[in-house]
């Protein structure tokens, strides 16, 4: 039950912090539009891009201050804490007046509010991951870390929905009116949910019987297992890379380059995300019988031979149908990949220094190629006027990380 119970924590709130944080992805446009006018749309979204990548220079900090907190005063009190920034930076964004009110404080006012949920992300991918971990069977650690992926999947399908359901019911000027507001008011409503649901979970046995907690985590970490973050990091590029190209970009991309609807691009973050919540615990299970390793090889070698050709007929073929199938196809290899990723993670790092070592190691690599990749891949797009510069971009992740693999050893200590 008690196993049961962090599961159930950890999706809900895992998932709310996700919706709050990436539901800026999905009105980028708009939020360009009303936030950072300049000449041209292209400019504007380029504009809110690079603010949406904002929250993620601030995740490395967030990763070190939440995983100091994590290692030395529990996991669970570090997550509740990290909610509840997160509903904060949501409820700035709820409220914030636009441009045409009160000028340059309206962009200022995003740039904080995005600075806030940088901060809280960064503490909630480690944090979570020990935290499921240490609950976790010995035998059973993949599956029970690939549910953090389900919560992902979670985040993309509410936001997803929220997005069809407001984009399908109100007109073009309600929604630019107060329309996009309506998902940063109800992350900012239902995050003490989360709150509430984390600190009735008992913390992780493991770290309750640790009998010497780490009194400088950071530096342990970076002095005793540099090539186990070092690997880690890289391992994860791929990871970032698809769920912010495939997941979050996907809807502003289909509707730019593609000119397909809006509501199209809705629907396929609805199908991707429900494919990943799915999938990701079935590989995760998968991997603690035939390897975690296996597993995230095989995946990573699908996803680096079949990009190219799956964004080609996208491209070619810019209609649902065709959508919706690409989808599924790169929701399960996702899936695949992420399912066992974790557990892998945890078995590099000891758990008086786990969320540390997590968070320093994901947060690294989500700053650096994940946060900017929509940014990366408009502004290259636009430049070259090749449509599928997402498909490169994904192939180089894809073999930054099959590197990353090659440097993985387990902890020797």
């Amino acid at each position: 039950m008690t196993r049961r119970k962090a599961i159930l924590a950890t999706v809900i709130g895992s998932g709310l912090e996700w919706f709050d944080f990436s539901g800026y992805a999905f009105f980028a446009a708009t939020i360009g539009k009303l936030f950072f006018p300049a000449g041209s749309e292209t400019t504007s979204l380029l504009l809110s891009l690079a603010t949406f990548g904002v929250g993620f220079v601030m995740r490395p900090l967030g990763g070190i201050a939440f995983g100091i907190y994590g290692d030395k005063v529990g996991r669970k009190r570090a997550l509740s804490l990290a909610m509840l920034i997160m509903a904060l930076g949501s409820g700035i964004i709820a409220f914030a007046p636009t441009y045409e009110s009160i000028g340059i404080a309206a962009p200022c006012l995003i740039v904080i509010a995005r600075m806030l949920q940088g901060l809280s992300a960064g503490g909630e991918m480690g944090g979570a991951t020990a935290f499921l971990t240490e609950h976790a069977p010995a035998d059973r650690r993949a599956f029970y870390s690939s549910w953090i992926q389900t919560s992902v999947g979670f985040a993309v399908v509410i936001g997803s929905l929220t997005g069809t359901l407001i984009t399908s019911s109100m007109s073009a000027d309600s929604l630019t009116a107060w329309g996009w507001r309506i998902p940063f008011f109800i992350g900012m409503l239902v995050a003490p949910v989360g709150y509430y649901i984390r600190l009735k979970v008992e913390e992780t046995p493991e770290f309750v019987s640790e009998k010497r907690h780490a009194s400088t985590p950071l530096r342990d970490v970076i002095r005793e297992y540099p090539r186990q973050v070092i690997s880690s990091l890289l391992m994860v590029v791929l990871w970032t890379v698809c769920t912010y190209v495939i997941l979050f970009y996907i809807p502003t991309y289909v509707v730019k380059y593609l000119h397909m609807t809006q509501r199209e691009g809705f629907t396929s973050g609805v199908v991707s995300g429900v494919v990943l919540m799915v999938m990701a615990p079935v590989f995760g299970a998968l991997s603690d019988k035939v390897g975690k390793r296996r597993v995230l090889s095989v995946a990573a070698l699908v996803i680096l031979f079949a990009s190219y050709p799956l964004f080609s007929h996208l491209n070619k073929s810019p209609d649902l149908a065709t959508l919706l199938t690409f989808q599924v196809i790169f929701g399960v290899l996702i899936a695949a990949y992420t399912g066992p990723i974790l557990a892998l993670f945890t078995e590099l790092f000891p758990s008086r220094i786990r969320t540390t070592g997590l968070s320093l190691a994901y947060n690294g690599a989500v700053t650096i190629f994940g946060g900017f990749a929509s940014f990366i891949i408009t502004w290259l797009t636009q430049r070259t006027g090749d449509a599928q510069s997402a498909a490169y971009y994904i192939v180089f992740a894809a073999t930054v990380s099959l590197l990353g693999m090659l440097l993985t050893t387990p902890r020797q200590s």
